[in-house]
Formats: structure tokens, C-alpha cells, sequence
């Protein structure tokens, strides 16, 4: 019984699909002549969140690139070069803030574009956008590439010149500040060394401070000889000799040194 309704069902189906087809066979045609009498956009009925061709406005790109890492198909590219110190006549961004790069590309390929709006998500100030614009078709692809930066090739070219002489002159006062330090490095040196030369004593001459160390060497050597000393202490006592005399020969090489060298 089962297999019977099922073909019942399916009878009743088709011919309620035939009724209706046959009713509007007699009806008189709607279909709308594009664009002759009916346009979706002058029509109003196109939402005004449609996604279509991308709009991007230049006033308020800075060049940050975030649209371009943003797309699924890379079909954005942005090309920037910051805005040289002294620059005139720099405008501010339409949000009021100073302008801190030149746009100088900002291509998007609609032949590429999916129209998922990902970069007009990731803006950060709301440069991009998407229109209600669909009629742009081309018979030529490269026509279909769009390049929004509102600057002349000469003006790219003006831009990107004043950044690398900007660059170039940066560097140069870099390595002039480095060798100036340098030399002042060098110049202080080589003071220290000539006022060292001068506080150091001539030969057969000593410090108060030198004759005072002795004066206490001396005292020290007379304290330590009047007590009675162990093996060890005596050998550390010996230990403690050679290292002043090495000292004190040390010391004469170096003044005989400075001597000579002052006479040559």
C-alpha cells in the first residue's frame, strides 16, 4: 500500500506543477528591460551594504598595508614612502592628523577581487570601502586594474627622490657625529696621558704619598722583625718581599722609560 500512496503523491505533485505553469502561460510578461527602463542602483532597490567594486579614499590611506595582507587573493598592492622633514605643502589626513607617509601605489585588481570585504574590515581608518558599482566590465584585463593614489608619476618620482637625498644626508651627519665623538674620544686620551706624565715623579723623586707607604713599610718591617715568627709566617713573610721588590723593580723600568721617552 505504501508503494501505491507514493506514486498517488507523486501524480497529485505533477499536476499541480502543470496548473500553475499553464496559468502563467496566458499572463502578460514582467520582465524588466535593463537598463533601459529598469536600474537596479536608480532604482533604489540596490542595498546600500552591497558588496561590489571597492572605492579607496585616498585623504585617509597612510599607507599601513593592512588591506593588502588582509585579501585572500592578493590583489591589492600598496607601495608608500614617508614624508621627508621640510616637505611642503603636506596635507593632513581626513581625520585631522598629521600626514607621516606618501601613498605613492594602491593598486587593486578586480579581475582578482572575490568581493569578500575582509580589507575594509581591517582598515584601521576606514580608507576603503565597498559601492553599490557593478557596471565596469572591460574587454581588456589590464583595464580592470585600478590605481587610486592621487599623485602623478612625477610626483612619485619628486617624493621618492626627496626621501633617499633625505636619507643619504641623514647618514652622512651620522657618520660625521661618530668620527667627531671619535676624535673628541681620542683628543681626551691623549690629555689624560700627558697630565699622567706629568704628575709621575722623576727619577731619584718621591711622593708624599710614595714617602708615606715607605714610612709604614719600614715601621711595619721593624714591628714584624722584633716578633718571633713561625716557619710559615716567615715564608710568607719571604713571599711578601719578592712581590715588593718586584714591585719597586717594575716601578724604576717605568720611570727610566718616561725619562727616555721625554728626552727623545
Amino acid at each position: 500500500m505504501n508503494y501505491f500512496r507514493k506514486i498517488y503523491e507523486w501524480l497529485i505533485t505533477a499536476i499541480k506543477g502543470m496548473l500553475i505553469t499553464f496559468d502563467h502561460l496566458g499572463q502578460q510578461k514582467v520582465t524588466n528591460q535593463y537598463p533601459e527602463i529598469y536600474h537596479p542602483i536608480k532604482s533604489g532597490d540596490m542595498p546600500l551594504i552591497a558588496r561590489n567594486r571597492l572605492f579607496v579614499d585616498m585623504d585617509g590611506c597612510d599607507g599601513c598595508d593592512s588591506c593588502a595582507k588582509a585579501c585572500p587573493v592578493a590583489c591589492i598592492t600598496v607601495e608608500s614612502v614617508r614624508v621627508t622633514p621640510g616637505d611642503e605643502n603636506v596635507p593632513d589626513m581626513n581625520n585631522g592628523k598629521p600626514r607621516k607617509t606618501w601613498v605613492t601605489k594602491h593598486e587593486i585588481d578586480f579581475a582578482k577581487c572575490c568581493f569578500c570585504s575582509l580589507c575594509t574590515f581591517v582598515c584601521p581608518t576606514d580608507a576603503i570601502t565597498m559601492t553599490q558599482e557593478f557596471e565596469y566590465s572591460e574587454f581588456d584585463r589590464d583595464k580592470l586594474i585600478y590605481n587610486f593614489t592621487n599623485l602623478s608619476p612625477e610626483q612619485v618620482i619628486e617624493k621618492q627622490k626627496m626621501f633617499e637625498e633625505h636619507q643619504i644626508a641623514k647618514k652622512k651627519e651620522q657618520e660625521e657625529k661618530k668620527k667627531a665623538e671619535a676624535e673628541a674620544k681620542k683628543l681626551a686620551e691623549i690629555e689624560a696621558a700627558k697630565k699622567a706624565e706629568e704628575s709621575k715623579p722623576s727619577e731619584g723623586e718621591t711622593t708624599p704619598k710614595a714617602d708615606s707607604n715607605a714610612q709604614i713599610s719600614e715601621t711595619t718591617a721593624m714591628k714584624e722583625e722584633t716578633k718571633v715568627l713561625s716557619p710559615e709566617e716567615e715564608a710568607k713573610q719571604k713571599e711578601r718581599e719578592a712581590r715588593r721588590a718586584e714591585n719597586e723593580r717594575k716601578r724604576a723600568e717605568r720611570l727610566a722609560a718616561a725619562k727616555s721617552n721625554e728626552n727623545t
